[in-house]
C-alpha cells in the first residue's frame, strides 16, 4: 500500500527542485535583459516563444499535461518578460511616455464646453471644476464637444463616463478612442432630482411631470405616490426644466436638480424626491493636450488583444505583478470585427511611478493599440 507522506515527501522534493530551477531560469533572463539593453532588441518576442511553449509541448505524454505545460510555460514566460521589464527600466531604457507633467491646470479665463442645455448636470459638474472665471457654451450632442476641442474652438470638455444606478456612458468610451483628446480630470455629481414647478405653482396643482426616462425611472416611488400625473420623458433633465419655465403652465412640473431650477427660475416642490440615495454622475474633463498634474493619482487606458485564450490575463498580469490597483475594466466591441472587443481599464497611479512604466510597457509590448487615454 502507497504511504500518503512518502508521496507528500516527494512532492516536496520535486517542488524545492522547481524553485530552484525557476531560480536559475530567472537568472539567465536578467543576463538575457542585460543583453537587450546593450543592443536595443524588443523583450517581447512572439514567435521565440511560441516555438519554446512548442517544444515543451512534444516532451508531454497525454493531452491533459500537453494543456497544463502549455499553461505553465505561459506563466513562467511572463515572469521572464516583467523581470526585463523591470531591468529595462532600472537602467533607463524604459522609453518616455508622451505626456507633459503640469503643476496644475488652468482653471480661469479658459473655454469649456459641455453637452446638453443650461441648467444640465454637466454644467453643475463643470461649474464645480472650474469655478466661475471661465468662458462657456453647450452642444447638442458628445461627439460635437469633442470635436469642439479637438478643433481647438474649447479648451476644455465636460462630459459624463458613467452612472452610479445606469451605468457607464459607452459611447463616450468610443468617442476616446477615435478622437486624440486626454482626459485630464473628473468631477463626481451627485444626482440629487427634485421636483421643479412655476414660481406660483404647488404641488396639487401638477397634472404632467417632464424628464429625462432614466430620471423619472429614479424616482419611481414618489411618483407612484401621484399615479395620475402623466409622466413624459424627454432627451434630458435641463431640458425639462426648460420647458416647464418656458410653457408657463402651472399643471407642468420637471424632475431635474436644484441647479437647474436657479437657472431657469423655477421653484423647487419638493427636494429629494429619487430612491437610491447614493445615485452620482462621473464626469471627465477632457482636452486636446498630451497633459497631466503632477500629482494625479488614476489612469486610464485601452488596448486590443489578441483573440487567443489567456490573453487578457496576461495583460491584467502587468498590474499584479506592479502591485497596482485597478479600478474598473470596460469592454467595447470592435467595430467591423464580430466578436471581439477593446477593454478599457481605470487604474491607480501616476505616469511618473517607475511601476506604472513598468506596466505600461508590458501592456503596449504585448497588447495591440494600446492608448493611454490620461492621467488625473
Amino acid at each position: 500500500m502507497v504511504d500518503l507522506q512518502d508521496l507528500r515527501n516527494e512532492i516536496d522534493s520535486i517542488d524545492r527542485q522547481m524553485t530552484e530551477l525557476f531560480e536559475k531560469r530567472m537568472e539567465i533572463s536578467r543576463k538575457v535583459a542585460e543583453y537587450k539593453i546593450n543592443t536595443g532588441k524588443k523583450v517581447f518576442d512572439k514567435e521565440r516563444e511560441k516555438k519554446v511553449i512548442e517544444k515543451a509541448k512534444d516532451m508531454t505524454h497525454n493531452d491533459f499535461n500537453r494543456h497544463g505545460i502549455e499553461e505553465l510555460f505561459q506563466q513562467i514566460m511572463a515572469m521572464s518578460r516583467k523581470l526585463q521589464y523591470q531591468l529595462l527600466e532600472e537602467n533607463g531604457v524604459a522609453g518616455r511616455l508622451p505626456f507633459i507633467g503640469v503643476d496644475e491646470l488652468e482653471k480661469e479665463n479658459v473655454r469649456v464646453v459641455f453637452q446638453g442645455v443650461e441648467g444640465a448636470y454637466s454644467q453643475a459638474a463643470m461649474q464645480q471644476y472650474f469655478g466661475d472665471k471661465i468662458t462657456s457654451f453647450h452642444v447638442e450632442h458628445w461627439r460635437d464637444a469633442m470635436e469642439a476641442i479637438a478643433e481647438g474652438a474649447a479648451d476644455y470638455a465636460v462630459l459624463p463616463i458613467e452612472n452610479s444606478t445606469a451605468g457607464s456612458v459607452n459611447d463616450m468610451y468610443d468617442l476616446l478612442v477615435e478622437f486624440e483628446n486626454y482626459i485630464v480630470g473628473e468631477q463626481i455629481i451627485r444626482c440629487e432630482h427634485c421636483l421643479l414647478g412655476l414660481e406660483n405653482a404647488e404641488i396639487s396643482d401638477i397634472r404632467t411631470v417632464y424628464s429625462h426616462q432614466q430620471g423619472l425611472s429614479q424616482c419611481k416611488s414618489f411618483l407612484q405616490e401621484h399615479r395620475d400625473w402623466k409622466q413624459i420623458p424627454l432627451e434630458n433633465t435641463a431640458m425639462a426644466a426648460k420647458k416647464v419655465a418656458e410653457d408657463g403652465d402651472v399643471t407642468q412640473a420637471s424632475v431635474s436638480s436644484a441647479f437647474a431650477a436657479k437657472c431657469f427660475g423655477l421653484k423647487v416642490l419638493k427636494e429629494n424626491i429619487y430612491s437610491n440615495k447614493a445615485n452620482s454622475t462621473r464626469f471627465i474633463v477632457v482636452t486636446n493636450q498630451r497633459i497631466y498634474q503632477k500629482d494625479a493619482k488614476k489612469i486610464s487606458i485601452c488596448f486590443e488583444t489578441p483573440h487567443t485564450s489567456g490573453s487578457l490575463y496576461n495583460i491584467l498580469s502587468h498590474f499584479i505583478y506592479n502591485n497596482l490597483n485597478m479600478f474598473g475594466i470596460q469592454s467595447r466591441p470592435i467595430p467591423g470585427r464580430n466578436w471581439e472587443y477593446r477593454f478599457f481599464i481605470d487604474f491607480e497611479g501616476n505616469l511618473n511611478d517607475s511601476a506604472v512604466k513598468n506596466a505600461l510597457r508590458g501592456i503596449r509590448e504585448e497588447a495591440t493599440n494600446m492608448k493611454i487615454l490620461g492621467n488625473y
